[in-house]
């Protein structure tokens, strides 16, 4: 079977499924924009194509974004030309359509079947729009508008795609009707062989610190420190934390950019405006064991998972993060926010412990009872990686799905493009 991946910064969400697809002996293809000259990788022919054009100057906003899409979109087609021309033609077409790359491809093989990589839906509710009033944009009604507007990638997405697959139930409960009954549920998963709990483990911090498990290290880890992942929220109970907890380590990973959500005010970063919020009630003393680490290399960030003794993650409802089934693996006691794409994989008492998003009094007195009680902690960690193990295993779980889910849209009638 003929297989093209398509991925703006491929291999992406497709790092272990694409070289599992050529080992089972498919010819894969892969066309993305990340390099510049043809390549192999894992038996993976990587092909290039160049995005063309930029936006319009002045154009209307809500049609930038679109627009962005259809630039890709259109440069993706005319790569998929150049493929076509070579003779190369695709039983199935996987792609994550969030970039726009894939709107024009049943064009070039109707026959194709596209399965799509199903992310987000971009909803209009409450929880969505104005789930943290603190950082509601201005004109909540054109919000709502703009939201719907940022969905034209979607929608039109939704006319060919043949199947989906999307990451967990909460992501994949944001699709209208029309694409659920098309949509598998599915993660990627969790390399649990490698992601487990190290008695060994050693972390280095600032001034040369070593801490292990012997020590009390809280930790907190986003992509980037933001809103969207309860950055402020955690920020503003650290200094209670630090004074309740004197022995205490806190630890956090994450960059200064923006991921998600409205950027910070000014020029200036989500992670220094919330540091100049506490850190006047924050002794030097208690300062000094509160370590910022940034982006890290995957297996410091190991390290870091394997010494924690309490790990905080805390989300808007909104994309799951890896690094909490992460941390479920590794068997770390958890602290979560009681959102909806948390309670999927965390139970209060079972799995972890929940707490409210803005409840930032009962994140102290939950993490205090945590922190106070070992049998506590071991009970919920090995509950937490069991759970990992049973339903989230990159080897013996999710790739043998991901996989069956490739054949099972190989078998479809192929969707042909709509006028």
């Amino acid at each position: 079977m003929n297989i093209l991946i398509i991925h703006q910064n491929f291999p992406g969400q497709y790092k272990h499924l694409a070289p599992e697809l050529a080992r089972a002996g498919h010819r894969v293809v892969a066309l993305t924009p990340k390099v510049k000259e043809a390549t192999r990788w894992n038996g993976v022919a990587v092909m290039p194509y160049a995005i063309q054009g930029r936006s319009t100057e002045g154009i209307h906003p809500w049609l930038q974004d679109f627009e962005t899409k259809l630039l890709r979109g259109g440069s993706c087609y005319r790569g998929a030309l150049a493929l076509r021309a070579q003779g190369f033609t695709p039983d199935v077409i996987l792609a994550h359509h969030g970039w726009g790359e894939s709107l024009f491809l049943k064009d070039v093989w109707p026959k194709a079947r596209l399965g799509l990589y199903c992310e987000l839906y971009h909803l209009t509710t409450e929880d969505f729009v104005n789930f943290d009033p603190e950082f509601e944009r201005p004109g909540a009604d054109n919000e709502r508008l703009r939201i719907r507007m940022k969905n034209l990638n979607n929608r039109l997405h939704e006319e060919v795609m043949d199947a989906g697959i999307s990451p967990t139930r909460f992501q994949a409960s944001t699709f209208p009707d029309p694409w659920r009954d098309r949509i598998t549920v599915s993660h990627d998963g969790i390399d649990t062989d490698q992601v487990r709990p190290d008695p060994d483990a050693r972390l280095e911090v600032a001034d040369g610190r070593v801490l292990t498990r012997a020590d009390e290290v809280i930790t907190f880890v986003n992509r980037n420190l933001e809103p969207y992942r309860g950055y402020h929220v955690f920020m503003r109970a650290l200094p209670e934390i630090l004074r309740r907890r004197p022995a205490a380590h806190v630890v956090m990973l994450g960059g200064d950019e923006v991921s998600y959500g409205a950027r910070a005010p000014e020029g200036r970063t989500w992670k220094q405006i919330f540091i100049d919020e506490v850190r006047g009630r924050i002794p030097d003393a208690d300062w000094a064991r509160v370590h910022f680490l940034g982006r890290v290399p995957y297996p410091r960030f190991l390290s870091l998972l394997q010494v924690s003794r309490a790990h905080v993650y805390l989300t808007y409802p909104f994309v799951l993060s890896w690094s909490l089934l992460e941390s479920m693996s590794a068997e770390c006691a958890i602290l979560a926010s009681d959102t909806a794409p948390v309670r999927e994989v965390i139970a209060d008492g079972e799995t972890g412990l929940l707490v409210d998003f803005f409840d930032g009094a009962g994140l102290v007195d939950r993490l205090e009872s945590l922190l106070g009680d070992a049998d506590l902690r071991a009970r919920l960690g090995r509950a937490a990686r069991a759970r990992i193990v049973a339903d989230y295993d990159l080897r013996r779980v999710c790739l043998p799905r991901q996989v069956a889910w490739v054949d099972t849209l190989a078998a479809r009638d192929p969707r042909p493009p709509r006028d």
